[in-house]
């Protein structure tokens, strides 16, 4: 272990400085991170070199030789990205000049493709790039969202402002996003769970059975003779089944996936009760959300609907966001068009009309997001409670028919074989 004198910027944006023990530069940052330090500089306390170097006499890790792999195979998260976002604008409202933020930003960054791609950015940045032209060399990492709002911050000289209104969106667009996956994972469980459990009764139990009950020559009930069609059909033609599922479900993937699919796929799921209600609802939390935060940043209001735009996955609400550009550049107000459209919730077209009467649509539209992303739980919730008793109902009812079909000629045969 060694002793390191550090300093470093805090969450609040305050400079601080300290010393701290840790067996390696990466752990020392690792600390002070957890601490809610970001490290600009540090060096080796005077008791510390000595302890460095009896280390590296042991041919422990040394300073500079860790490898770090985490990231290396792998992409670059969102959470990543956001976190990159907060701790920018963290450093650039402390006072730190862009090049040296960047400079601590690589020097901490753990995944090492991450790393690697801010290493180049940097380097152009120092070559005169602004950070806007530097960012948009990736597109897949930053998106036109992302650059977009950085290059009106720099025009607008607020980029540490712009850059933490990013961070918030980004943050609450992957908490929207978490809630969203999470709620479908036990569903999504439950289903595999299932269909695990009659696939087996189906292919390898029922079989055996099946057996001993054609040996008794009994003449069996209508509904276990349909079961046992059932199970041979299966046991037969599994591998034709499995190809013709995979078949329908690629089929109707690429149906879905294609434009005139889409549209329809995407109309039908918007007119689905329970279902429609929570992706309109979704949609246009992500919508209001990205509006709201590119216009406070100063992003002009065509460019902002274009971005927003694309945050919608679904391509019914897309499209009335493209009449609703039509329309505002021919001077109409935003709030009109999406209520022409008939497919935006009355609660939001009256506060952003509210918001675009007083001059102030950037806050309204972040309040009708705020309001949204709430409303999505009591709506996920709702889902998720009707979705789970049906689910178990289907599955009961099929486990029932499953074991009542096996245990009637059973029952049956030793009615039959009892005294008399």
């Amino acid at each position: 272990m060694a002793m390191y004198a550090y300093k470093g910027v805090a969450q609040s944006g305050k400079n601080v400085s300290g010393t701290k023990e840790a067996d390696s530069p990466k752990t020392l940052r690792h600390l002070l991170r957890k601490d809610g330090v970001m490290v600009m500089s540090f060096e080796l306390s005077r008791g510390g070199k000595g302890a460095a170097a009896a280390a590296r006499k042991k041919g422990g890790a040394g300073l500079g030789r860790e490898v770090d792999l985490g990231g290396l195979l792998g992409g670059v998260k969102k959470t990543e990205v956001a976190s990159f976002t907060r701790q920018m604008a963290t450093l650039l409202k402390s006072g730190i000049p862009l090049a040296e933020t960047m400079s601590a930003l690589v020097e901490q960054m753990d995944n090492q493709r991450f790393k690697a791609q801010l290493s180049e950015i940097r380097t152009a940045v120092n070559e005169g790039s602004s950070l806007g032209d530097a960012l948009a060399r990736y597109p897949k990492l930053f998106d036109e969202l992302f650059v977009s709002m950085v290059r009106a911050g720099e025009l607008a000289g607020n980029l540490d402002e712009v850059l933490g209104r990013l961070a918030d969106f980004l943050e609450a667009t992957q908490k929207l996003k978490a809630k969203v996956t999470g709620a479908m994972i036990y569903p999504a469980v439950m289903v595999l769970i299932g269909t695990i459990i009659i696939a087996v009764l189906m292919i390898k139990v029922i079989p055996e059975i099946t057996k001993t009950l054609v040996q008794q020559g009994k003449d069996l009930p209508l509904n276990t003779k349909f079961l046992i069609a059932i199970s041979n059909f299966i046991g037969k033609n599994w591998l034709f089944l499995l190809v013709g599922i995979t078949a329908a479900i690629t089929g109707f993937v690429l149906w879905k996936n294609s434009p005139g699919g889409k549209q329809v796929w995407h109309r039908f799921t918007l007119k689905l009760w329970v279902i429609g209600p929570l992706v309109r609802v979704i949609n246009v939390a992500r919508f209001a959300r990205t509006l709201g935060t590119m216009l406070q940043a100063g992003v002009p209001m065509l460019r902002a609907l274009d971005a927003a735009k694309m945050t919608m996955n679904n391509v019914i609400l897309q499209t009335t966001i493209d009449d609703a550009k039509k329309a505002v550049t021919e001077g109409e107000a935003l709030a009109a068009t999406l209520k022409k459209s008939g497919q935006f919730p009355p609660t939001m077209i009256h506060m952003t009309a509210v918001g675009e009467k007083a001059g102030q649509l950037e806050q309204m539209l972040e309040r009708v997001a705020a309001a949204y992303e709430s409303e999505i739980d009591t709506k996920l919730t709702r889902f998720i409670g009707l979705l789970e008793p049906l689910m178990l109902l289907g599955m009961g009812v099929t486990v029932a028919f499953i074991v009542i079909s096996i245990m009637q000629p059973i029952m049956d045969m030793g009615q039959l074989s009892g005294p008399k």
